[in-house]
């Protein structure tokens, strides 16, 4: 059955030393391009290839076995953005917006990528409210925390992303001091709270299947109180930003030095003499006064890592971001018990974690309920747009800004979350529409309204005709197809929507784009207009908006 179509990896060997027959799964080409989508942002037909050759499974283990591409820090550095300018580049954050586009645009680790943009939307730090010393190196830096852990252990990713300088300055641990009852200053408590509702354990104790727990009242039961948060504060104290390693550039434009840009990609430092002594009493286990810190942060993850709630937490909200807005318990159930437990007695395995997101039977089949599947989040819409159609820079800079307007722009740019709890809450419903009716979340709609949709309509026609600055789309590839309007909107359905655009709407927009017949004759920028209007009325129409 596998070689029809099921899951699995290759084909194993036949014995005797004899070469094992290649196996190919014949997966449709809505069903391997809708996995493709799940998985990355965007497939080439060699993609579609290499699925087939491998299975799902099978191709998801060499996606887990690639290696990483070129750091965001490297990337920048070859760059030139470390080299202090005296136009005040070591205060800019503008080359962490390039540096993100460049790497959702073009980088070959698209799974990873696309994971760790997932994460990006839970454990979230943001460029916008970053200041002083080379902020744009601070994203960059929790940025490659989390393309570096991402395939790793979740333990471990929870404390390598507590401990960069990004989170640090986003949520008040860089420079978080001890009590002082002299003058009645107290740890600050951010960071101890967002750790425990957005990063891992959320407001209510869970069931292994994502719903919450209630009492014989039928009442929500909190998970943690405020004693909890105060109590865990105590933790995080003593941490600031590593300076050990820079080195200081005297400038002929300013009257002092600037630093070079080590202490924005290391993990934070500690410092006893600023760090809370006290008893910690959180989440009912006590951390002993007089802990060394490092001691006391071990036993604080630990602590938050083996609570029940993760798995089913952490597990759903990644289903939301890959597959579906509304996972069914089961689906999180099946989720959080690879996350408890990934067959070989270890928690919180993050590749077990996103192989049961992408191979579960609710992943795998289209649903037919209208309310299934996803919006398209814009920043998803343009890195695919830009795969797609073979977008390149033509000087190298991608120097693609903050899109966050929604005037002339997307309404939303990576790693630019207007707040700790993301571009959108998971639980968000949309006032008085069939979703809120159905008792549904719709998280992405919380960035969808009449504004948003225009102005991305807008910024887009503005960019599939003439590009952004510098970055350019290629159509090269669209051109031996250009005078058949039934072709070229074949293929972009395939490569956009996994054919989830149905034929009554194909049919529509062939026929407004048949209203301009194009054969070979024809000039190149009449050839252009035909690509970027399918391109326009197909990426605008519900039925590419919503993924299933």
């Amino acid at each position: 059955m596998s070689a029809c179509g099921g899951g699995g990896g290759g084909g194993g060997s036949t014995g005797g030393g004899t070469t094992p027959t290649p196996v190919n799964y014949n997966y449709a080409p809505a069903d391997a391009a809708r996995f493709l989508l799940q998985a990355q942002f965007a497939f080439k037909d060699t993609d579609l290839a290499a699925l087939n050759a491998k299975g799902y499974d099978g191709w998801l283990t060499a996606q887990f076995n690639t290696p990483a591409n070129q750091t965001g820090v490297a990337w920048m550095n070859a760059q030139g953005h470390n080299i202090p300018t005296s136009d005040g580049n070591y205060f800019g954050s503008s080359p962490g917006d390039f540096m993100i586009w460049h790497a959702l645009m073009t980088d070959t680790d698209q799974l990873r990528k696309r994971c760790a943009l997932a994460v990006s939307e839970m454990m979230v730090a943001s460029l916008n409210p970053l200041g002083g010393w080379w902020p744009s190196y601070v994203i960059a830096g929790y940025w490659d925390t989390l393309n570096a852990h991402v395939f790793g252990n979740f333990r471990t990713l929870l404390e390598q992303v507590t401990l960069t300088p990004a989170i640090g300055a986003f949520l008040n641990t860089a420079g978080n001091l001890k009590e002082d009852p002299a003058t009645g200053r107290e740890p600050d408590e951010n960071y101890a709270r967002e750790v425990m509702q957005l990063f891992t354990i959320g407001l209510y104790e869970l069931n292994i299947d994502g719903t919450p727990k209630t009492d014989l009242l039928g009442n929500k039961k909190e998970t943690y109180t405020q004693s909890d948060i105060s109590n865990l504060a105590r933790v995080f104290t003593g941490y600031d930003w590593d300076w050990s390693k820079v080195t200081w550039t005297n400038v002929s434009w300013l009257d002092y030095d600037v630093p070079s840009t080590e202490f924005a990609t290391s993990p934070m430092a500690f410092n006893a003499d600023n760090h809370s002594m006290l008893e910690v009493k959180f989440l009912g286990v006590t951390i002993p006064a007089n802990t060394p810190g490092p001691d006391a942060l071990k036993i604080a993850l630990d602590t938050l890592f083996n609570h029940p709630n993760v798995g089913p937490f952490f597990g759903r909200q990644m289903i939301q971001r890959l597959v579906t807005s509304n996972p069914s318990p089961a689906y999180v159930s099946r989720v959080a018990a690879k996350f408890n437990d990934n067959g070989s007695g270890v928690r919180g395995d993050l590749k077990a974690v996103w192989r049961a997101i992408l191979l579960d039977d609710e992943a795998r089949t289209l649903p037919t309920n209208s309310t299934a599947g996803k919006l398209r989040e814009p920043m998803i819409r343009l890195a695919q747009f830009a795969r797609t159609f073979d977008v390149y820079s033509t000087n190298g800079k991608w120097e693609i800004y903050d899109l966050s307007g929604s005037g002339w722009g997307i309404g939303q740019s990576p790693l630019r979350s207007p707040s700790v709890f993301n571009f959108f809450r998971p639980g968000y419903v949309p006032p008085q529409t069939a979703i809120a009716a159905n008792g549904d979340v719709a998280p992405e709609f919380q960035l969808h309204n009449e504004t948003t949709v225009a102005g991305f309509i807008n910024f887009f026609t503005s960019v599939m005709q003439d590009g952004y600055g510098d970055v350019k789309p290629d159509y090269t590839a669209m051109m031996p197809n250009i005078s058949n309007s039934q072709a070229l909107l074949d293929w972009m359905n395939l490569h956009l929507s996994a054919n989830q655009v149905s034929p009554a709407t194909i049919a529509l927009i062939k026929a407004a784009i048949d209203v301009h017949p194009i054969d070979a004759s024809s000039t190149d920028f009449n050839k252009r207009d035909r690509i970027c209007n399918c391109i326009l009325l197909l990426m605008s129409c519900p039925e590419y908006l919503i993924q299933k």
